[in-house]
């Protein structure tokens, strides 16, 4: 039975490099997937093409690219990347100049187009699903607006000869989905194979969280050689079943309790795992040891794909002002509260108008808000908040620099910051109003 390997090379956008030119030299590879959009990556990116319309993608694109393009071309590796984020055109010609700074001339760089949707969501009325209210409630603030391409796109330019192909957002699994997809020549509605695809990718998209990164714990979930963590490989069969695996000697590992805390991760309901390209049902998947740094998984099924895609929508939602400082030694938890209170009675002296506010200590309750366990001799004090202008936003920093001579004893190492906040609203589409296109550079 043919089969196909398929390696991630990043699960986010700043990622190491290494693992990836690791698993272009030595994973015996036909694929290799990055993966590097969150939610508010592309609205961040689309800022940034505003402000330089041939800039807005990936800000390490060039560097992954230089480091991984010399062993992929000598061993035959194709690349598939989201890398593109909000310009995958000017993201393709910079791998093209990087590829011909390297002496690789004859490399075939598609674009997948047609993701922004930011006219459509503008000129219509389109409900919010994790919220109240409508697209038209944001008003002027709305600075992109991006559906999640299914894998169509990407399979046109793998068949058309694409040894890398650059999009923008498309569903995450897609990105591993889509080659599987052209190498077995799966039907659109062969909704099985393509859940099991799908299964392969959602396995593989977060790369080290997989091998073992984000699940290590030490004393109770011991990883080794954490520092050089080498990112998955799948192993996939023309029915897309498939083995996990890693490149052997690389630090990490590969079991079933790795895989099944990835299996869950971030899959709202199992039963119904919703991607642009078929509905996946994970309760029937089992995994099975297989050997060292080896776990098979099979048993996904799947269901039409649905008849919207969905939106992720950027806007403009004011801006964070922080400011931080410490205090150490006797009575420090005591001092760091009077700071607090201090910066909260000044914001509300000269009129500061803050909309939410976060005053913490680092250490104490700045994440749990309990404040239990013995008293720390160093803490850190936050200050937070949300406003609706820069100037209002420095000035909370402004204040807990103050604290320096007019607070408590002993205040150091202060440290201010204001920037805009882009947030994320979701909404849906009809598909067939997305007219995803794939462009050639060369």
């Amino acid at each position: 039975m043919k089969s196909v390997r398929i390696g991630a090379g990043a699960g986010f956008s700043g990622d190491r490099i290494e693992p990836a030119v690791e698993l272009a030299e030595r994973g015996q590879l036909d694929f290799l997937a990055f993966e590097c959009l969150a939610e508010r990556t592309i609205a961040l990116a689309q800022a940034a093409r505003r402000r330089d319309p041939d800039g807005g993608f990936d800000p390490l694109l060039e560097r992954r690219m230089a480091a991984v393009l010399p062993a992929a071309r000598a061993n035959g590796v194709r690349i598939v990347t989201n890398m593109g984020a909000a310009n995958p055109r000017a993201a393709a010609r910079v791998v093209v100049r990087t590829a011909a700074r390297l002496g690789l001339h004859d490399l075939r760089v598609a674009a997948v187009l047609g993701d922004d949707v930011e006219a459509l969501i503008v000129a219509g009325d389109f409900p919010l699903t994790d919220r109240a209210g409508t697209s038209r409630d944001l008003g002027g603030s709305i600075v992109s607006a991006n559906a999640y391409l299914g894998i169509a796109p990407i399979v046109e330019a793998l068949q058309q000869g694409a040894d890398i192909v650059i999009t923008g957002r498309v569903g995450d699994p897609a990105l591993f989905l889509a080659p599987l997809v052209h190498a077995f020549g799966w039907a659109e509605d062969d909704w099985t194979r393509l859940a099991r695809g799908t299964l392969v990718g959602h396995l593989l998209e977060c790369a080290g969280q997989v091998t073992g990164g984000y699940f290590a714990d030490p004393g109770v979930k011991d990883v080794p050689d954490l520092a050089r963590l080498g990112f998955p490989i799948a192993e996939v069969d023309e029915d897309g079943d498939a083995i996990i695996t890693k490149v052997a000697g690389s630090g990490g590992k590969v079991t079933i309790a790795t895989c099944k805390e990835q299996l869950l991760y971030e899959v709202l309901d199992p039963a119904a795992y919703v991607q642009p390209d078929v509905v996946s049902d994970f309760t029937g998947v089992h995994l099975r040891q297989a050997g060292p740094d080896r776990v098979a998984i099979a048993g996904a099924a799947g269901k039409p794909r649905p008849a919207a895609l969905k939106v992720s929508i950027g806007y403009q939602d004011g801006f964070i002002g922080e400011g931080q400082i410490s205090y150490a030694g006797p009575n420090a938890v005591a001092r760091g509260r009077l700071a607090l209170e201090i910066v909260r009675e000044r914001l509300a002296l000269t009129g500061v108008r803050v909309e939410e506010i976060d005053l913490s200590l680092i250490g104490v309750d700045s994440v749990s808000r309990r404040g239990v366990g013995p008293e720390p001799s160093e803490v850190r004090a936050r200050v937070a908040g949300r406003t609706r202008s820069l100037d209002e936003a420095r000035q909370i920093g402004r204040e807990v620099e103050a604290l320096y001579t007019n607070g408590p004893a002993g205040g150091g190492g202060a440290w201010m910051g204001a920037h805009e906040v882009i947030a994320v609203a979701s909404t849906l589409i009809d598909r067939e109003r997305v007219r995803p296109s794939v462009a050639f550079e060369s």
